[in-house]
């Protein structure tokens, strides 16, 4: 099958239509429309356009302050940009290498290259602070051979190189390295966004690695086919960053992580091509060193292709959702269902808290809506005996042949009854898990009034879960009294994914910090805290966020000092000029070998 175009005009990131800095697209976001009432802006999302009067309560009531719209901070309009470094050979056969409109020093790409989507040392440093370093020159290109070509004029000058995907990471892995003096390029893979082939009898579809997840479901979408990977990200983030950062989807227990999914890969080193000849189904063939190319975050190469799974489109999908009593309830639910032959594609247990921010995204109901919400009010409350401060939630998504929907539908529904749990119906499931795409945007909103948000994310062995999550809580409790911060912390939880020896965690973390001076550093400092306490109490580094630069103090305590030596030594064999410099991860300078 012949190639499959993603872009009419050439890609560059200061001209998309996504947003320059923040989270997302420019025509969405919440929206002040009155001094405490929220909408939600644009028309992508199902919130999209609607009205949340019960948003700012919320936030006043979990956060225990009052919000005000005097307090809006207002980005820094004339950003400090420092001139570039430039090594005057290397740019000089750049130009003569490759045409005009393949690099850019404009200021405003340059910004744009330098910081992913972390809360603290990104986001709030770029737009109401600086950045204190930033690369020097950005690089789209547009081929494989392109690609070869420019590391290989990054190696003859040693000029340090940081691929870009979508620019979605939440690990500081786009930091320029402290000790970094060479000039730095940022190499934007996106207009490296074509569907090369697909081959439908094997299954099978090859993708240039700056496709965006949005842009690859679009288009097959059109041949009646879907990789089924979903990551909250995946309107934004590109194929080559799923496999840079060994990415999760929400329909992971139908279709498989990032791992699971990908059968080759190509990633441009100083040394060459790292690939496998051909795709395998599964094979033992030795050493697989595309395995190391899962979570490697820019250190070794630039992914340039890989080969996906691709899966019909299911001819059933249907939404549910449960509510249950309490917390150990809903665990009791997704344990036993953990055991079972009907797990959904997706299934997500949200705490309490993060149940009652979901329904502050709500509209209030007016006319027969208004009774209807009453009745199951009554129903829950009443005839049920939950304790609003207490139930909490799952939403549900089936998909498959209209026998395997059924089958899962059914039995779920009975698992449910088993552990106390009341079905809340389709349309709330559906709803829950499309606000997951519209509560990325939440974070910037609550920084413009001074209130910073972050989340964290871990994998648990099930033994473990409520032993994690009282120690997270504890401690943000403590950090927040010893750092004096105003009103009350706020943690709320989610499980997104189970596991036969675990799940994964999902924190949900916010402090106001109105009156304090440099917040960024008080809450980096705070979220670093907590990660030590969840390590050490049975927890990962990260389910699937990565590492960076943000978690690289807790490499030893993932892996023995043997398995750090063998990956620097291979990174020394393959990059000894460390063009690929982003030092990210267990490639970080500094990293500690007796553990955090």
């Amino acid at each position: 099958m012949k190639e499959i175009e993603t872009q009419s005009e050439k890609f560059l990131a200061s001209k998309s239509e996504k947003r320059l800095h923040r989270w997302g697209f420019k025509d969405s976001g919440f929206e002040l429309d009155g001094e405490k009432s929220v909408t939600f802006s644009g028309n992508r999302y199902e919130v999209s356009g609607t009205s949340m009067p019960d948003f700012i309560p919320y936030i006043e009531n979990v956060l225990g302050i009052e919000f005000n719209k005097s307090d809006e901070l207002f980005p820094v309009s004339d950003k400090p940009v420092k001139p570039s470094e430039i090594h005057e050979e290397f740019l000089s056969e750049v130009k003569n290498s490759f045409d005009g409109d393949r690099f850019t020093m404009e200021d405003i790409e340059r910004l744009i290259h330098s910081h992913g989507q972390e809360t603290f040392m990104d986001i709030y440093k770029v737009l109401y602070k600086s950045i204190e370093r930033m690369v020097d020159l950005v690089f789209y290109p547009e081929s494989e051979e392109e690609v070869r070509k420019f590391i290989e004029l990054a190696s003859k000058h040693n000029v340090c190189l940081i691929p870009y995907g979508g620019g979605t990471n939440v690990t500081r892995a786009l930091t320029i390295p402290e000790n970094e003096k060479r000039m730095v390029v940022s190499v934007d893979m996106r207009r490296m966004s074509k569907i090369e082939w697909i081959n439908k009898e094997d299954r099978r579809v090859c993708v240039q690695a700056g496709i965006t997840g949005g842009e690859l479901i679009e288009l097959l979408k059109q041949e009646g086919f879907t990789i089924g990977h979903e990551p909250d990200s995946v309107e934004l983030s590109t194929v080559g960053g799923w496999v840079a950062t060994n990415a999760s989807g929400m329909k992971k227990n139908r279709y498989g992580n990032i791992e699971d999914i990908v059968e080759n890969i190509n990633l441009v080193s100083p040394k060459g091509v790292v690939k496998q000849i051909e795709p395998i189904s599964r094979g033992s063939i030795g050493f697989k060193p595309q395995n190391i190319l899962f979570g490697s975050e820019g250190n070794i190469g630039i992914i340039t292709k890989v080969i996906l799974k691709i899966h019909e489109i299911p001819n059933s999908q249907k939404y549910n959702s449960v509510i249950f009593k309490d917390w150990n309830d809903g665990i009791g639910f997704m344990k036993e269902l953990s055991k079972t032959n009907y797990i959904p594609a997706s299934v997500r247990l949200v705490d309490n808290i993060q149940f009652r921010f979901g329904q502050a995204l709500k509209p209030r109901p007016d006319g027969i809506k208004k009774y209807k919400s009453k009745i199951e009010k009554f129903f829950v409350t009443k005839v049920k005996g939950f304790d609003p401060d207490k139930m909490c939630a799952v939403t549900i998504v089936m998909e498959g042949t209209t026998r395997e929907v059924n089958h899962q539908e059914k039995n779920i529904t009975k698992l449910a009854k088993k552990h106390g749990g009341v079905i809340g119906g389709s349309g709330n499931g559906k709803r829950g898990y499309m606000l997951t795409y519209a509560i990325a945007y939440v974070r910037d909103f609550a920084a413009k009034y001074q209130i910073m948000g972050e989340t964290m994310e871990t994998t648990v062995p099930w033994s473990k879960i409520q032993d994690v999550i009282d120690a997270t809580t504890k401690k943000l409790e403590t950090l927040h009294q010893e750092n004096n911060l105003p009103g009350k912390p706020y943690i709320s939880y989610r499980i997104p994914q189970i596991y036969h020896t675990g799940v994964c965690i999902y924190f949900m973390l916010g402090i106001s910090v109105k009156g304090v001076s440099d917040p960024e550093e008080k809450f980096s400092k705070i979220e670093h805290s907590m990660r030590k306490v969840i390590i050490e109490h049975g927890g990962s580094i990260s389910h699937h966020h990565g590492v960076g630069k943000l978690r690289k103090d807790f490499i030893p305590d993932m892996l023995s000092k043997t398995s750090i030596d063998l990956v620097r030594e291979m990174k020394k064999a393959h990059d000894p000029s460390n063009i690929f410099g982003a030092s990210n991860g267990i490639l970080a300078n500094d990293i500690n070998s007796e553990g955090s």
